[in-house]
């Protein structure tokens, strides 16, 4: 299995015309090239949770999420590093074909175990699962073990040179370390991923204790987590052309489109410098149909 390496890691300056024109730098931190499974984000808001359970001789790790989530695939094989045990609880009664991250996350050893979706929205853990010598790991990630960890996403690039730092947001764990590493000077824009998704402001608040440093859109959600529309795609693929940059159609799609529509809406003054981070996630395509995508 292939390492997991962040001095993979790099800041691929855009060359958009868009950008170029409303005289506005943008720049993508690429948090997707440290591994092509635990590939972005996961790897940071999984690290401090995986240190803690070995701390306390916690050998399994229980995490949550549905058929095609990044969490679950990353927690598995982060776990098979690890040398721990890990269970999924998957969202929903289990399907006569699993998806191929589900038969990803069993190839590298996790046991799957599937809920009613009545009883995942209400956090119901199956009996059998609740032991104390298991460490649990909330959806995504979210808790300060989580923000502590994507806090430290910044460490790998001159975060001292941007204005403004892009995030799309599910959780908002992710969007929460970001505030807590930025300087006051700058802001952290949150593209939320989630239809009506308004205790999005109030989790990170909670979970990043400021109030001042950020901004969520709430318009770039296209139906809603893991929704879309023809007319994402059609960006993802142009924006590829452009850049080179292949994106996910739950999270990072929504976010360049996001960004680039805010640009084209001036809501960044000249002079801006943007840090756009791609959270990876890129084996979520693989539930499109074949020849959506031209990456």
């Amino acid at each position: 299995m292939q390492n997991l390496n962040p001095h993979n890691i790099t800041t691929d300056k855009l060359t958009v015309s868009l950008f170029t024109e409303k005289n506005i730098e943008a720049s993508v931190l690429r948090l997707d090239k440290i591994h092509p499974v635990i590939s972005g984000n996961k790897w940071f808001k999984l690290q401090y949770y995986i240190e803690e359970a070995k701390q306390l001789d916690k050998r399994t790790i229980v995490t949550f999420g549905g058929a095609w989530s990044n969490h679950i695939i990353a927690t598995a094989v982060v776990c098979k590093f690890n040398n721990l045990n890990s269970i999924g609880i998957i969202r929903g009664e289990e399907p006569v074909q699993l998806s191929s991250t589900l038969i990803q996350t069993q190839e590298v050893g996790m046991q799957l175990v599937f809920i009613s979706r009545t009883d995942y929205g209400k956090k119901i853990i199956p009996k059998h699962l609740q032991k104390d010598e298991y460490y649990f790991i909330s959806e995504g990630g979210f808790g300060q073990k989580g923000v502590e960890g994507a806090a430290t996403i910044l460490d790998h690039c001159v975060k001292e040179s941007y204005t403004h730092i892009c995030c799309a947001a599910g959780t908002g764990t992710m969007m929460a370390g970001l505030i807590k590493a930025v300087l006051p000077s700058q802001q952290v824009i949150g593209i939320s991923v989630l239809k009506n998704n308004q205790a999005l402001e109030k989790d990170v608040k909670f979970l990043a204790g400021k109030t001042n440093n950020f901004r969520i859109s709430y318009d770039y959600h296209f139906g809603g987590y893991a929704k879309y529309q023809l007319a994402l795609f059609s960006f993802m693929n142009e924006f590829y052309r452009q850049t080179n940059i292949p994106s996910d159609f739950v999270y990072t799609g929504k976010l360049f489109y996001g960004v680039s529509d805010l640009a084209k809406k001036n809501f960044f003054s000249p002079n801006s410098k943007l840090l756009i981070i791609h959270s990876g996630g890129l084996q979520g395509n693989a539930s499109l149909r074949k020849g959506t995508l031209i990456f």
